[in-house]
């Protein structure tokens, strides 16, 4: 016998997919597991872990990684990590630490901000630190003049997982963007000076004002004792927060390499040369490869790759050339293949063919279309 479930009963929140954030059990870091961030802006960026990027204006200094350290039998295997190892005690007025991920307007769309009908939006996380106190989460709208709303969570027990769900408004004002932008900023607060907490905490939408962003923020980084773990992000329509939803491996990895894709990243352990592309010399000081990615990128990339002496090994007939870096992507690319070319230390024969790999531990190539 089958049973029908009501109509009423099926929507966005209970079937099909909810969670508008990408990679927010921790799972995927294509950059790195572990990088140093701080002071005042180093390591401000994408850094390690997919989707997640830190901006900082401050004198601590942290190592941000990809931990196993996560809530007991909740189904996740990694959180993300920040470690003090540098505490920054005399918190300053114009300090502050974000920690942000992005989301496209195209992907916000049923949110129908900006209608009448628009959605609250329901934020859950499994947070975890040293540090207790207040925190402030805050979502920036950037589509219609950094339109900003703030809702605060008290970590209550130190060193304990819990569980933290925030409401946000609906937002009858401003629609978002049906693009391929950065439309929706959503930032954890660390620390905030007086700038940014002088006021009264903006806990409806409305424009942006910096005294109202993180009043009542603790300073996390008063100590090299502290720290700060996070997973199970989940951001999903409504005011109801469901069981986070955990994909597969690599549909989490297809989502995040929209966005940022490594061709080939060399590691301590690799016995062998990795292949890069198949090539040949246009010139006799310039060889040419195509790339073909393994999903479309968000928008036309940018190419990074580290440089070194003898980085990378291009094969050809009889004989093989030893570069640097490559040059760059040639003309106009598109989001999902393109050439991509090197025009130093290459001495061949025009129409040879051959492929490159890398031939150094730190040589990688990876192409960036980030938010």
């Amino acid at each position: 016998m089958t049973t029908k479930i009501p109509a009423e009963l099926v929507s966005d929140e209970v079937f099909g997919r909810r969670n508008l954030i990408i990679n927010g059990d921790m799972r995927v870091a294509q950059r790195a597991t572990s990088a140093t961030v701080g002071p005042n802006g180093t390591g401000e960026g994408y850094q390690t872990l997919d989707r997640w990027q830190h901006g900082l204006n401050n004198a601590a200094v942290t190592t941000v990684s990809q931990s196993t350290t996560v809530p007991t039998g909740e189904g996740f295997a990694n959180s993300m990590k920040i470690d003090v190892t540098t505490a920054d005690t005399s918190v300053a007025s114009s300090d502050f630490w974000l920690m942000t991920t992005k989301l496209e307007g195209q992907d916000l769309q049923r949110i129908k901000k900006g209608t009448s009908n628009a959605e609250k939006l329901t934020l859950s996380f499994w947070v975890r630190s040293t540090k207790t106190g207040v925190y402030v989460v805050e979502l920036v709208d950037n589509d219609n003049s950094s339109r900003a709303v703030s809702l605060s969570y008290t970590i209550a027990s130190a060193d304990t997982w819990q569980k933290v769900e925030l409401v946000f408004p609906a937002d009858t004002t401003g629609a978002f963007d049906n693009d391929n932008n950065a439309s929706l900023e959503i930032s954890w607060w660390l620390i905030a000076g007086s700038n940014y907490s002088s006021g009264t905490l903006a806990t409806t939408w409305g424009s942006q004002t910096d005294a109202n962003r993180a009043v009542g923020q603790v300073n996390l980084f008063d100590s090299t004792s502290n720290e700060y773990y996070i997973t199970g992000v989940q951001l999903e329509v409504g005011d109801n927060a469901t069981p986070f939803e955990h994909l597969s491996y690599g549909e989490e990895l297809s989502l995040c390499q929209r966005y940022y894709c490594v061709i080939a990243k060399m590691t301590t352990t690799d016995n062998n040369q990795l292949p890069i592309m198949n090539c040949s010399y246009y010139l006799t000081s310039r060889i040419f490869g195509v790339i073909h990615l393994p999903c479309q990128l968000r928008a036309a990339p940018s190419l990074e790759h580290a440089t070194g002496t003898n980085y990378y090994r291009a094969f050809r007939s009889g004989a093989s050339d030893y570069f640097d870096g490559f040059t760059g992507i040639e003309g106009h690319p598109n989001p999902i293949s393109f050439a991509i070319y090197a025009s130093s230390d290459i001495s061949g024969t025009e129409g040879v063919a051959g492929w490159v790999e890398t031939f150094n531990n730190a040589a990688y190539v990876a192409f960036d279309a980030e938010l």
